[in-house]
């Protein structure tokens, strides 16, 4: 007897169908599985096995098949243990096969017949509602982020013999539900505040801009300087997510296991900070079978790197393509995945191999050789991605000790707001979201110049030793900072603040 269940399977972050087909025949017992399933599928055997006995049921004495199509595409992972054991139960007439296509099952096994999460519950969630049918039955520590899904039903489990009892109509269990919209508004808040910082005024006003105009930043400046502190804040005055994008990037968490399990759904902008040791499938994603990278963990949010020309080269080389295009496409030879990765990209260095290169306090041991080649580490193609450069220089002692606190994260929003929406308006129709992303088109068409403003330039370019490779950038980023002050023309004093934003590229000269 041949009996079918849904599941589903992983590539990039989608979903797809996967039929899990069994088959009872006659012979000497025997297990065996098919349709390229991986090493975790194919040891789902003795889990399955297992699970069947000690939940009280008799594993058929039979010769087992199981199919796992499409038989072209390699499956991995635990999510087939539940819809593989339900089939065979269904072939022995424990339940009836006909309500296995009602709803999608995923679910790991342990050996006592208790049903474990799963990564990428979320996907096999709006798998199933494109399919169109009932329902989803996973693992209840799955529900809370399948239940963001409308239009399913979503039947939670925590044991083999719940789904059994459940087709038998001798269970009842209800559907999870949750309101969304107000799950999400409960999980926007941030640990911290921009008022946490103290001093660091031209730093912080670099910050605002590039959270106005989604610019990627490199700020430079000694040890203790409060470079990591600042980016970490930068989260907490970029516009709120939306609840699709929300969706979108707990998606990613999910699939790739970092998901909480108490948490429904992401609600604040990611922030990932890998350490300068990672390797570059690390950063952009990777494996035999595609798993998001860290680049695609800060979607919708901040990648921070710390130490910027401590990490390897080919790791930072492979940055610059998602940062130009929004995803990171990884084939191998079995299929392509594909991933977002639309982030802003906050960097951080010394100024030199010691750290203290033109700090005030302490004394610079480098050779003027050794500070070219630090700062030479960091390659011009990934440096012309960087439109905005800024000095973090070493806090003042009265500084630090001083009663009065900064301005705090929301004011700073509600700056950055006004600014994104009259970017929103300028590009309406377009698919560029913020002056960063600006094309040469929109560039001219957006950044008209004065003679004055176009006699700064070109001092910037001619005799300030300014690369012409930034021309496009102060421009991109002169824009934003008109955007902040409500001008809809640019005047010189825009363009002088995003001259002064080209800082590592002097000193590179």
């Amino acid at each position: 007897m041949i009996v079918k269940a849904i599941s589903s399977a992983i590539i990039g972050i989608e979903s797809y169908p996967v039929s899990v087909e069994v088959d009872l025949a006659a012979g000497l017992p025997l297990f065996s599985t098919v349709g390229l399933p991986d090493v975790a599928v194919r040891e789902s055997k003795d889990r399955i096995k297992a699970a069947i006995k000690n939940s009280g049921y008799a594993f058929p004495g039979h010769h087992v098949t199981v199919n796992l199509a499409p038989a072209d595409i390699r499956k991995e992972g635990t999510a087939f243990d539940l819809p593989i054991a339900v089939a065979i139960l269904a072939a022995q007439g424990l339940l009836t096969a006909d309500a296995l296509g009602d709803y999608l099952l995923i679910g790991e096994l342990s050996l006592d017949g208790g049903v474990k999460g799963v990564h990428g519950a979320l996907s096999a969630a709006f798998q199933a509602r494109d399919l169109g049918i009932r329902g989803i039955i996973l693992p209840r520590e799955n529900a809370a982020e399948a239940v963001l899904v409308e239009g399913i039903a979503v039947i939670p489990v925590e044991r083999l013999s719940d789904v059994v009892e459940f087709f038998g109509g001798r269970l009842e269990i209800a559907p999870v539900s949750v309101d969304a919209g107000e799950l999400f508004r409960r999980s926007r808040d941030y640990p911290f505040d921009f008022n946490d910082i103290r001093g660091q005024e031209q730093a912080k006003r670099a910050l605002e801009v590039a959270a106005a105009g989604g610019h990627n930043m490199l700020m430079i400046g000694p040890p203790g300087a409060g470079k990591t502190m600042l980016a970490q804040r930068l989260v907490t005055i970029l516009p709120d997510l939306s609840l699709p994008e929300a969706i979108e990037t707990t998606k990613i968490f999910s699939v790739a296991g970092l998901l909480d399990r108490k948490q429904a759904i992401l609600g604040t902008r990611p922030f990932r900070a890998p350490h300068h040791t990672i390797s570059d499938a690390g950063l952009v994603g990777g494996g035999h079978t595609p798993r998001p990278g860290e680049i695609s963990l800060a979607h919708h949010g901040v990648l921070f790197l710390d130490e910027l020309p401590e990490f390897r080269k080919n790791v930072l080389e492979a940055l610059r393509q998602p940062l130009e295009d929004g995803t990171v496409t990884i084939t191998r030879s079995s299929l392509t995945a594909t991933f977002p990765a639309r982030f802003m990209l906050v960097a951080a260095m010394n100024p030199c191999l010691c750290g203290y290169y033109g700090d005030r306090n302490r004394p610079c041991r480098c050779t003027p050789q050794q500070i070219r080649q630090y700062q030479g580490r960091i390659s011009g193609p990934l440096l012309d991605r960087i439109d905005i450069h800024c000095e973090v220089p070493s806090v003042r002692y009265r500084e630090l000790t001083a009663r009065q606190t900064g301005e705090p994260s929301a004011a700073i929003k509600a700056r950055i707001e006004r600014a994104r929406e009259l970017q929103k308006r300028r590009f309406a129709g377009d698919t560029t979201l913020f002056n960063a992303r600006m094309s040469d088109r929109q560039v001219r068409a957006a950044c008209p110049l004065d003679e004055e403003s176009r006699q700064l330039i070109e001092m910037a370019v001619d005799r300030l030793g300014l690369s012409a490779r930034a021309y496009t950038r102060i421009l991109k980023v002169a824009r934003t900072i008109a955007d902040l002050e409500g001008e809809p023309a640019l005047r010189p004093s825009h363009v002088a603040e995003a001259i002064q934003y080209r800082s590592l590229d002097r000193r590179l000269i």
